[in-house]
């Protein structure tokens, strides 16, 4: 096994993984990706696959240089153009989105079935993983069909989040729900429906974590929240008690020329999930709704603009209404009103 021993207790969200959201077939070849720090959880899949039957190849990322990584090693590439399937489970550092947007190019034009694991720890495979991703499906669908006729999105929350998004109905809302096909790969653990909002105006509070390297830098941020104030979309003004952060965050949303703009929003729709564990992989699946600054994913929500940089930021607790009526109360789905019990 290329990966090692896979501990028992990561076996049942592997197998979640491999059986129900990637769907793996018999035969089928597959290509698992992986770091040092994520090993574990690698060779837990590797043993899921074996037993699946499909043909696992490994590749750990420190085999081709060093980290952070400048792009995506050519090996890697080159094995997902060759693969039916493909999985990326990590640990990010600075400087390393570029290399997974590449890895993601490659997945999109090729139309394989992929799950992009990044942040992915122990924890997150004993909890988010072993959801019923088929109940994650149904709340993903129903907010989904909802959202592509909703005017506005309106966001509270008792530490201070206050916003409105409105929408464009040429944007797509795209379903993440954990149930993986060829036209959309997902992250694990997955459970998400967005878009790229038209606008965005008010505050959002930031007192839960934030993405991409800032996550594993500055871990939850309940204690020192990060407060954006947010105008026509895009990013106004940061405050926060941590300087360093707030200066490093602004500058981070300035690093081109679409680095400010609110590029995605989100609910999160794992209903498996009981409370935030402080990393964002799997909190922003956690119930509510949260954005990002920059990349909008164009070739799935069909935005017609690009960023370099993607950064998520969550708050806890929403009060959700979808154009006059809650859906969400303090971070619970009001289930009645999307025809669900």
């Amino acid at each position: 096994m290329r990966f090692g021993k896979a501990p028992d207790e990561l076996m049942a969200g592997a197998k979640n993984a491999v059986d129900v959201c990637l769907g793996v077939r018999p035969g089928e070849k597959v290509v698992v990706i992986a770091d040092d720090v994520s090993r574990a959880v690698a060779a837990s899949l590797e043993h899921a696959l074996e037993e699946r039957g499909g043909e696992c190849t490994g590749l750990l990322l420190e085999d081709y240089g060093p980290r952070p990584m400048s792009g995506a090693p050519q090996p890697v590439l080159d094995a997902l153009e060759k693969t039916d399937v493909g999985v990326l489970c990590m640990t990010p550092q600075p400087g390393e989105l570029g290399a997974r947007m590449a890895i993601v190019r490659v997945v999109e034009r090729r139309q394989i079935r992929y799950a992009h694991m990044v942040g992915v720890n122990a924890e997150i495979m004993q909890e988010g993983m072993r959801a019923d991703y088929r109940k994650v499906d149904e709340l993903s669908d129903r907010l989904r069909t909802r959202m592509l006729e909703a005017k506005t999105l309106t966001v509270k929350t008792t530490a201070g989040t206050s916003f409105q998004a409105r929408f464009d109905d040429k944007l797509d809302w795209v379903k993440t729900s954990g149930l993986i096909s060829p036209r959309y790969w997902s992250n694990l653990p997955a459970g998400e429906v967005f878009t790229t909002p038209a606008t965005v105006d008010g505050t959002f509070v930031c007192d839960a974590t934030v993405g991409d390297y800032f996550n594993g830098k500055y871990g939850d941020l309940q204690a020192t929240p990060l407060v954006m104030t947010i105008a026509g979309g895009r990013l106004v003004q940061v405050e926060c008690p941590r300087k360093d952060l707030e200066e490093e965050f602004w500058e981070y949303c300035h690093t081109d020329e679409n680095s400010d703009r609110v590029g995605e929003l989100a609910f999160g729709t794992n209903l498996g999930l009981t409370r935030m564990i402080g990393v964002l992989l799997q909190d922003e699946k956690f119930p509510g709704v949260h954005i990002a600054f920059g990349d909008p994913y164009g070739s799935q929500t069909h935005a017609d603009w690009k960023s370099r940089t993607h950064v998520d930021v969550l708050t806890r607790n929403c009060d959700v209404w979808i154009d006059q009526q809650q859906v969400i109360e303090k971070g619970h789905y009001r289930l009645e009103h999307l025809g669900l019990s």
